[in-house]
């Protein structure tokens, strides 16, 4: 399905990116992933890792040149990195807001605008941004985190707007709670409750996550969404 198509997953060294990682390998994209620490290639099947600090311009820059000398012209970028912390917004220091920002949202920005002009000039791509559902119903003591990820949604729908007509579509995936690394530094009450609240009563799976991101990536399959915001959340919102 992904044949013939380079993919660079960014934050791909763990949790929902790590598993796209692996479903675009399967699928027979070469696949780089590109996270702060690098992952064994060899593990995944993957055609490369590289190292990148999303919150730096240059940083993120070289990625993009190393994923292209791996494994050719990135044709599918997904943003995955990400970073969740827990804090009531009256007590919130400012760097805890702007930590969580500058990973969840400014990264986003940069990745897709260093892919943009190769995409553009060949008339064909697709981009991926991992937001949350979190971004759009907001959450107790995630003032920053579901901010970022709202931004990501405005982004997605704003890029799509510029870019579709030219080759390149732009979507995002809104995941409800994900059993990941991640999710593991929130504290139990607060999953505990959130897990009452869902119509599945469970956190999903990275692993069901994945197919959403092979669906948006594939052609045909993927040919008509443009600016949607497509959401495995065990019924967390329902649109």
């Amino acid at each position: 399905m992904l044949r013939g198509r380079t993919a660079l997953v960014v934050g791909g060294a763990g949790g929902i990116g790590r598993a796209i990682a692996a479903a675009y390998a399967e699928q027979g994209a070469s696949v780089v992933v590109a996270d702060r620490s690098v992952v064994d290639p060899a593990e995944l099947g993957l055609a490369g890792a590289v190292a990148v600090d999303v919150t730096d311009e240059g940083s993120v820059a070289a990625a993009v040149r190393e994923a292209t000398q791996l494994a050719g012209p990135v044709d599918i970028l997904v943003n995955s990195a990400g970073i969740l912390t827990e804090s009531p917004l009256a007590t919130m220091s400012l760097s805890t807001w702007s930590e969580t920002l500058a990973v969840d949202l400014t990264g986003v920005f940069l990745c897709c605008r260093a892919v943009l002009p190769g995409m553009l000039e060949r008339g064909w791509g697709r981009i991926i941004n991992i937001a949350s559902q979190l971004g759009i119903k907001g959450g107790r003591g995630l003032a920053h985190y579901a901010a970022a990820k709202a931004g990501v949604i405005g982004l997605t729908k704003s890029l799509a707007l510029e870019v579709s007509a030219r080759g390149v579509l732009v979507n995002a995936i809104a995941p409800g709670p994900i059993d990941t690394p991640m999710v593991a530094g929130i504290t139990e009450d607060w999953k505990t409750a959130k897990r009452a609240e869902l119509p599945l009563g469970r956190f999903g799976r990275p692993e069901e996550v994945a197919p959403t991101a092979v669906l948006l990536a594939s052609d045909p399959g993927g040919n008509l969404y443009v600016g949607q915001t497509l959401g495995p959340n065990s019924g967390d919102v329902m649109p």
